[in-house]
């Protein structure tokens, strides 16, 4: 392993998670840069929001993607995501869950969702945070 790689852990024993979008655990490298990134939501350039819940969704992760770029860091740097969901259902797992796989492929990172009344701005639906190890580069 590189020592700026994460590590994925999904133990056999417990159910694999990642048809899901996420991984069980991840290993941080020792002596690793931490960047935390701030919930991103789905606003577009202009600071406006979508009323749609998919639409949302899909410009946060653009939004987390461009952040992750700007540190010099990629998708398979990030190391945790804690993303939060107004008004949750299952309904919404779909979108979700696919924006990650398409982020992050193989590379899930671990991950918590919490449903949520309502966000800093009264139309946001959807906002992800995330942990990122920059590469020594960085």
């Amino acid at each position: 392993m590189s020592t700026q790689e994460l590590t994925i852990v999904n133990p056999s024993h417990l159910h694999n998670p990642s048809a899901n979008g996420y991984s069980t655990a991840v290993i941080v490298p020792a002596n690793a840069r931490v960047a935390y990134i701030s919930g991103q939501g789905g606003q577009d350039h202009k600071g406006e929001l979508s009323p749609d819940f998919a639409s949302q969704v899909k410009q946060a992760y653009a939004n987390l993607a461009a952040v992750v770029e700007s540190l010099g860091a990629t998708p398979k740097h990030v190391a945790k995501l804690t993303t939060y969901v107004v008004d949750h259902d299952m309904s919404k797992l779909g979108p979700l869950t696919q924006n990650v796989i398409d982020m992050f492929g193989d590379n899930l990172p671990a991950q918590t969702l919490v449903p949520v009344p309502k966000l800093a701005i009264d139309p946001m639906l959807f906002e992800v945070e995330a942990i990122v190890i920059l590469p020594s580069d960085a």
